[in-house]
């Protein structure tokens, strides 16, 4: 690995952080051990964080590129700001929630040199015991993905690429292959493509973002790919720290995604699907002994009308 200025390298690596200042000190202390025979410039940027995260790194990677924003943009606004002033005919985007694994930031890019007709490429990812965390890339929302996940049926099938077709059941993300989405916590594409593709839509505040961009590059004629050889551990979600909060922007961000990218005609039974998901949760965590899951299902509910309007 070899840190060089914007104008000499290969791949900008853009991470955006907020308050984890600890697992952001890891993820970038991995990065500059584990990136590989590469040519990179890393810029960090954080989200106004009050843990003294900006401090931190300033302190112990005083060769990175640090902005310090003065208030909370969100990932997608924030990661736009960085790409205008990328200068490398590369990107990578990586979570600070993350810890890479050797060659890995080298094997990508060779990867995507490889395969420009993907327009963006991913990795694979695991969790902190080393087991598969399959949250690296998806198939795209369908009615019967959210059928199945509204009846509980991915939940029941997880390893079934019939019941589970979002999570894309039964693949260990041990081969190439072409996928609908890769996922933002490690985000490869090339800096033209970006510009092309316009970045991420501001709408998005936080989760989904990387799924709309990557339906707009698939609506251009590009194919998203994945490759086992580029490895990182994800701890998944470490800057939303409330449950509620997190599902409430999950949920924001599939309603948005439905109204942008499906046939009018199908819209209301996607967003009708998303109500009936939680409705059946809200129902069935009464009968249940876990309080704090039937909170969670209660606020759910309760917000119902928040999150079923999307990302205005």
């Amino acid at each position: 690995m070899r840190l060089v200025e914007p104008r000499l390298a290969e791949v900008t690596v853009i991470m955006v952080s907020f308050n984890t200042r600890d697992i952001t000190l890891k993820a970038l202390e991995t990065l500059l051990q584990n990136a590989g025979d590469v040519a990179m410039h890393v810029v960090v940027w954080d989200n106004a964080s009050h843990d003294g995260s900006a401090d931190a790194i300033a302190e112990r990677f005083p060769q990175l590129h640090l902005i310090r924003s003065e208030e909370n943009l969100g990932f997608a606004q924030a990661n736009n700001l960085v790409a205008e002033m990328v200068e490398s005919e590369w990107m990578l985007l990586l979570n600070p929630d993350t810890e890479t694994y050797p060659g890995m930031v080298e094997n990508l890019l060779e990867f995507s040199k490889a395969h420009p007709e993907a327009g963006i490429t991913g990795g694979r990812t695991v969790f902190p015991d080393g087991s598969l965390n399959i949250a690296s890339c998806w198939n795209k929302l369908t009615i019967w993905s959210l059928f199945c996940s509204a009846f509980g049926l991915s939940r029941m099938f997880p390893d079934s690429p019939l019941f589970n077709h979002e999570g894309i059941g039964g693949w260990k993300r041990d081969s190439v292959r072409h996928v609908d989405i890769v996922v933002g916590c490690l985000f490869m594409i090339r800096k033209r493509v970006w510009d092309e593709l316009g970045g991420f839509s501001p709408r998005y505040f936080m989760y989904g973002e990387e799924s709309d961009m990557c339906l707009r590059a698939a609506a251009r004629g590009y194919s998203p790919m994945v490759t086992p050889d580029a490895q990182i551990m994800h701890l998944v979600g470490a800057s939303s720290k409330k449950r509620e909060d997190k599902l409430i922007r999950l949920m924001r961000s599939k309603a948005t995604l439905i109204r942008d990218h499906w046939n009018p005609m199908k819209i209301p039974v996607g967003i009708g699907l998303l109500w009936l998901w939680i409705a059946i949760r809200r129902f069935s965590a009464q009968f249940g002994r876990d309080e704090a899951s039937a909170t969670t299902w209660k606020s759910m509910w309760a917000s119902r009308k928040t999150w079923l309007r999307g990302y205005q």
